[in-house]
């Protein structure tokens, strides 16, 4: 990881908790439309990213307002600043869900600074700092978090824990649908070789049974936050001419000079592309949604 990142995401943390304290200082009355059920309004939830916000709206349904922080492909969580008033939804929500493994520090970090019931999405799988934090991708995260919202909800709002339960229940019956489909695009995915110029839908690659054989030094320069060096983008141009990579997943939302020219050698030697955002296209509003049509595009190429 770069020291710039590591210094960016320090700041936005400490930034964070002091706008929350100065938030909190400026009055912490609640209405009845953040009561829950305690008041017969609905339960006020923010959510870092779109991704795990659409999840908590389904699973919520009619008894939760959802905030979403984060809603554009051309904004990185990693290095997101939150402003007063991002703080400001946070320490007004009765849940709060993040996605952890320090891809939003600062929505984690304004979060434990309240009284709200804290999701992290990465913890519910045992997913750290340190490891792959696009775990949305991650069927195993995805049925764990919704489960963990689910809780938090039935416990913010005890005299709809049946319905709660209800949405659950429809929610984990698209997951099924989600999950079937991708059992059956395994069938021409599993042991395809394939390089990714970023490694965010890893996860995803993974549930298809597919073989991440993105060159080292490349995979490792990404994973850093550095850049890789002449070298290993001749080995990747290398690798793709070669044909041991059959599929090519490229991240547009970090399109540079360098993912230029491996894109360019793909092309080259007909290696077909995925192109797909780490965050959530502003044509999808359901997390599932984003995800099938994905599957449907490593499934076709």
């Amino acid at each position: 990881m770069q020291i710039s990142s590591i210094i960016r995401r320090a700041v936005a943390g400490v930034a964070a908790a002091s706008m929350l304290v100065a938030v909190a200082a400026c009055g912490t009355s609640k209405d009845n439309k953040t009561a829950g059920g305690e008041g017969g309004g609905t339960i006020e939830v923010v959510a870092s990213i779109n991704q795990w916000g659409s999840v908590a709206k389904d699973l919520g349904g009619s008894h939760v307002d959802v905030t979403n922080i984060m809603t554009k492909t051309n904004v990185e969580a990693h290095d997101y600043e939150p402003t007063s008033q991002d703080v400001a939804k946070v320490g007004t929500a009765k849940v709060a869900v993040v996605n952890g493994a320090d891809y939003d520090p600062w929505a984690s970090k304004a979060a434990s600074a309240t009284k709200a019931t804290l999701v992290t999405a990465a913890e519910t799988a045992g997913i750290k700092e340190g490891d792959n934090p696009h775990v949305w991708f991650s069927a195993k995260v995805r049925n764990n978090t919704a489960d963990a919202i689910t809780a938090a909800y039935q416990k913010a709002d005890p005299s709809h824990k049946d319905d709660y339960a209800k949405l659950n229940k429809e929610w984990h019956a698209k997951e099924d649908q989600l999950e079937s489909k991708i059992k059956d695009a395994s069938a021409k995915t599993k042991d395809v070789p394939y390089a990714a110029t970023e490694s965010v839908a890893w996860y995803l690659a993974d549930d298809l049974g597919m073989k991440d054989a993105t060159p080292t030094g490349y995979a490792q320069a990404s994973a850093n936050e550095s850049e890789p060096t002449p070298s290993d983008i001749k080995a990747f141009q290398d690798a793709l001419k070669g044909g041991s990579i059959k599929m090519l997943v490229f991240n547009t939302q970090e399109a540079n000079s360098t993912t230029d020219q491996i894109t360019g050698a793909a092309k080259s030697a007909n290696v077909p592309i995925v192109e797909l955002t780490e965050q959530m296209p502003k044509e999808y509003t359901n997390l599932l949604d984003w995800m099938s049509a994905l599957v449907d595009q490593f499934a076709k190429a």
